[in-house]
């Protein structure tokens, strides 16, 4: 069968993550991948998606002495295809004089959050510190470092997603809303035995809520007389964020845009306020939810008044 988009895209996240396409001296390319026994679900997840549209073998087992672990052995299991023109087509796109290269016109056509969450499975790692995320980490050190801030680049464009490079060549995220924002795109496609690499519900509930007393920074040009009062109405839209999350409406690109322009400096007033439990729970739980401290909250309430005041108008 001929690949179609969805298979490409898996074919471009397995191939940025533990996928290769081999090929011995004077024989045709074989598409290969390995993993460690601890995904064995996950290999045969993969080989089942894509046995389709290569020539692939079932995964087999492979058990390796090795003195250099504490077992003193290594367990993985192995999938290869036959060979076949699309996977010599592939390796032609993929590989310059034997080295795997990222090739960024496909990347344009096939980086799907599909192929995103495919990449991260395979070479994706998100470290948690007391269930708060705190990076994610798409390990690329074996593309150059000008291949990588391409990559950024497009990940950028494409996705909003900006991600920078370590001193290991691995690109990594850091701000808590691009964490989240980036698990969003994913977590449609991941694999149960995968789960380790998201947030679960109970990271979100499991988590002490912030004094009462909050400082709140909202742009100069919103002009408060009654602080506690004004901000605690407006933040009683917070509701209305959550039923965008529950249908998939909250990251929008108008969101995205909103979010990079608080990184540019604007005069902020601090406000000092006796926040309700019903908003402090409400605050809380969307800051787990979505990395999103009061304050940007806070300012999102104020536009999504003043948005329904406009619609009001007309």
């Amino acid at each position: 069968m001929l690949p179609c988009e969805e298979s490409l895209s898996m074919i471009c996240g397995k191939l940025l993550g533990d996928g290769c396409i081999v090929k011995q001296e004077g024989r045709k390319p074989r598409f290969q991948f390995i993993h460690s026994i601890k995904d064995k679900e996950w290999c045969y997840y993969c080989y089942s998606r894509l046995k389709d549209y290569l020539p692939l073998t079932g995964p087999h087992y492979k058990r390796i002495e090795d003195n250099r672990v504490q077992a003193g052995y290594t367990e993985s299991y192995h999938v290869q295809s036959r060979t076949h023109d699309h996977i010599t087509n592939l390796r032609s796109i993929w590989y310059k004089n034997r080295k795997k290269v990222l090739p960024f016109e496909f990347l344009g056509k096939y980086l799907t959050p599909l192929a995103l969450a495919w990449w991260y499975q395979d070479d994706g790692h998100l470290k948690k510190v007391s269930t708060i995320p705190r990076k994610i980490i798409l390990s690329t050190d074996n593309f150059t470092p000008a291949e990588n801030n391409q990559l950024c680049q497009l990940l950028k464009n494409k996705y909003s997603l900006f991600f920078s490079i370590d001193k290991q060549n691995r690109i990594i995220l850091y701000d808590q809303f691009q964490i989240h924002y980036f698990l969003f795109l994913v977590s449609p496609y991941l694999h149960p035995c995968m789960y380790r690499k998201t947030i679960t519900s109970c990271d979100i509930y499991n988590q002490c809520l912030n004094p009462n007393r909050t400082t709140i920074y909202l742009p100069a040009h919103i002009k408060l007389t009654s602080p506690t009062r004004e901000i605690n109405e407006k933040l009683s839209m917070l509701p209305d964020i959550f039923t965008a999350i529950k249908c998939n409406n909250f990251y929008t690109n108008e969101l995205l845009t909103f979010i990079e322009s608080t990184k540019t400096h604007v005069s902020k007033k601090p406000y000092q306020i006796v926040v309700s439990e019903e908003n402090l729970q409400n605050l809380s739980k969307l800051n787990k939810m979505t990395g999103l401290n009061a304050s940007i909250v806070a300012q999102l309430c104020f536009m999504e008044v003043q948005s329904k005041k406009r619609l009001g108008q007309n």
